[in-house]
């Protein structure tokens, strides 16, 4: 089984308008609403690949109780999130069909209490003893503390469950002390972590933080990982034009399951970049197209850099 952390999960809501216009109003062309937050949607795409997937985190009020409700019919995902007081948050996604650009509008999440905390940190205990590896994903919502990565990704290193970190600011520099077993930044996550904006000194830096392996998200340049086995590139076949949303979440689900797979590094680049690209040309945000998938699989060049890091 595979565990996901989502502590700010939300409810994902996406219009598709015409052409989105600062100052006008606008007809939607179409809604759709599905359990979101980085970790849920790592989940439901390791579930399409087959994988046991089990999810937690918080969930409370109204849109809590929607968001579980749809995740219950998520097949091949558990729902273990922890109920709280707060209300889980919104997050609206607004497609501009003229021109394919997204524009995101992500609220705070709810205040997590002490004793919440510490519910949360007693179950994943638990669930730590049937899982093969654990992703801790996305933002820290309010009330919880900045270096709750780092407290989780000990946690699992000492049950012998290897971690993948993907979150980003405070709680990215602080998390990375946690030692996680691969640290999946992208480009500009990276560049606030280490000072650096050239992405090889960055990766290597980041490792020197305390991240066994850095797989380093490019967007449209594909991922550069620097592993303790060596370091890679992996790219697309081409510029792909679509939804970026969720692509860096496939990605995360991609390495997740060449983790658990133990499939060698490039395998596991080859998949997750394709199931990337995959996420940026489906229709639906957040989720991947699988005959592109299959397609791409055979065109994502990675190519082995000179030494190992």
């Amino acid at each position: 089984m595979i565990l996901t952390v989502t502590l700010n999960t939300a409810l994902d809501i996406t219009y598709r308008v015409p052409s989105l216009r600062p100052h006008a109003s606008h007809r939607v062309s179409e809604v759709t609403e599905r359990p979101g937050g980085k970790g849920v949607n790592v989940a439901r795409v390791l579930a399409a690949l087959g994988h046991e997937v089990t999810v937690t985190g918080f969930a409370g009020g109204t849109t809590g109780r929607i968001l579980r409700d749809r995740l219950t019919g998520t097949p091949g995902v558990r729902d273990a999130l922890v109920p709280v007081s707060g209300t889980t948050r919104r997050t609206i996604a607004v497609v501009d069909e003229r021109s394919g650009g997204t524009t995101q509008l992500n609220e705070p999440g709810p205040t997590i209490g002490p004793a919440e905390w510490s519910a949360f940190q007693e179950a994943y205990g638990d669930l730590l003893a049937s899982a093969s590896a654990v992703a801790l994903c996305g933002s820290l919502p309010p009330g919880v503390p900045v270096g709750a990565y780092a407290s989780l990704a000990r946690i699992a290193r000492a049950a012998g469950v290897p971690v993948l970190l993907d979150t980003s600011g405070a709680a990215l520099r602080r998390g990375v002390a946690g030692r996680p077993d691969v640290l999946k930044p992208n480009a500009e996550e990276l560049a606030e972590l280490t000072g650096s904006h050239e992405p090889l000194r960055a990766t290597q830096d980041a490792r020197r933080r305390g991240a066994g392996t850095v797989v380093a998200s490019l967007g449209p340049e594909g991922v550069l990982a620097v592993t303790p086995e060596g370091r890679w590139r992996a790219t697309p076949p081409a510029h792909l034009h679509g939804n970026p949303t969720g692509a860096g979440d496939s990605l995360v689900a991609g390495l997740l399951a060449g983790l658990v797979e133990h499939l060698p590094w490039p395998d596991r680049l080859t998949r997750a970049v394709a199931l990337s690209a995959a996420t940026v040309l489906s229709p639906a945000a957040g989720e991947f197209d699988r005959a592109a998938y299959e397609d791409l699989l055979g065109r994502v060049a990675v190519t082995a850099e000179a030494s190992a890091a």
